[in-house]
C-alpha cells in the first residue's frame, strides 16, 4: 500500500494509475476527492486518463485508507497544502500537474492552487463546493444513527432519481466507511470556509462542472466563473448535484479536452 509520510505522524495513501506508452514521460492529473468519499470516488475516471496521463488519487486525512481522525482534530488550509505539495514532488518532481477536484475537494484545489501556483498547470471543479454545506439535521443524524445510514439518508439528492439502485447502493457503501470522528471534525472545519475571496487569485486557468438543482445552479456557478480570472462553466442536464459519480464518461470527456488545451 504506497504512503507518504506527512506532518503530525500521518501517512497518506495514495494511488496511481499510468497506462501511458512506455517511450513517453506524460503529464500528471491529481484527483481530490470530496467529503466521506476516498480514492475509490474516481474509479470510472480512471480508464478516460490513464491511457494519456499519469493519474495520481489520493485519501485525504480522515478518509480511506489514510486513516480516520479524532473528532477533535483540526483540519486546516496549512495541512492541504503540504499534504498536496509533498505528493507532488514525490509522483510528478519538477512538474506542473492538472488538479481535478469533486464537491469539497474544490476547496483544497483552491488552497493549493492559490498557494502553489508553480505546481498547477491546470484546475478542473466537479459540483465544486465552495462554502461549508446546508448540514442541517446531518450532525444528529450521524452521532445517532451512523454514518452508513446518514449516507442512505442524503444519497439520492447528489445522485438524482435515474440512478440505479445498485449504483446507489455503491456510493452508500462508500461514504458510509467515513467514521463519525472524521465526519465531525471535517464538518465543523468546513462549515467555517468560504473560498470565494480566493478567486481573484487563481492563476491557473480553471473549469466548472456543474448541474441545475436545488442545492447549487448557474447563476451560482457562474457567479465563480466571473470572479475567477481565467475559467469557464459547462452545465450538465442531470437531476444529481454530483456530476462526476452520474455521468462520469461525459464529465471526464470534457475535462481531457479542458486539460489537452493546457
Amino acid at each position: 500500500m504506497p504512503t507518504f509520510k506527512s506532518s503530525l505522524g500521518a501517512d497518506i495513501f495514495y494511488k496511481i494509475d499510468d497506462h501511458t506508452d512506455p517511450d513517453r514521460e506524460p503529464q500528471t492529473v491529481v484527483f481530490i476527492h470530496g467529503f466521506c468519499e476516498s480514492t475509490e470516488a474516481w474509479r470510472t475516471w480512471v480508464p478516460s486518463f490513464s491511457r494519456d496521463y499519469q493519474v495520481v488519487r489520493f485519501d485525504q486525512r480522515g478518509f480511506g485508507q489514510t486513516g480516520a481522525v479524532d473528532e477533535n482534530f483540526i483540519f486546516t488550509p496549512e495541512l492541504i497544502i503540504e499534504d498536496l505539495t509533498r505528493l507532488i514532488e514525490l509522483v510528478a518532481p519538477k512538474q506542473k500537474v492538472h488538479i481535478v477536484s469533486g464537491k469539497s475537494g474544490a476547496m483544497s484545489a483552491i488552497y493549493f492552487a492559490t498557494a502553489r501556483p508553480d505546481l498547477v498547470r491546470s484546475l478542473t471543479m466537479v459540483s465544486p463546493a465552495i462554502k461549508g454545506p446546508d448540514t442541517t439535521g446531518w450532525l444528529e443524524h450521524m452521532t445517532g444513527k451512523g454514518m452508513l445510514s446518514w449516507s442512505r439518508w442524503t444519497m439520492r439528492d447528489r445522485l438524482g432519481q435515474k440512478m440505479s439502485d445498485k449504483g446507489l447502493e455503491w456510493w452508500i457503501q462508500l461514504m458510509g466507511q467515513t467514521t463519525t470522528s472524521t465526519a465531525l471534525a471535517y464538518l465543523k472545519w468546513v462549515s467555517q470556509v468560504d473560498c470565494t475571496p480566493l478567486f481573484k487569485d487563481i492563476q491557473a486557468p480553471a473549469l466548472i462542472l456543474g448541474s441545475e438543482t436545488k442545492r447549487r445552479g448557474a447563476l451560482q456557478f457562474k457567479s465563480y466563473v466571473d470572479q475567477i480570472p481565467d475559467a469557464s462553466l459547462q452545465m450538465i442536464e442531470v437531476d444529481g448535484y454530483h456530476v462526476g459519480a452520474v455521468v462520469p464518461d461525459l464529465c471526464a470527456q470534457k475535462v481531457k479536452q479542458f486539460i489537452a488545451q493546457h
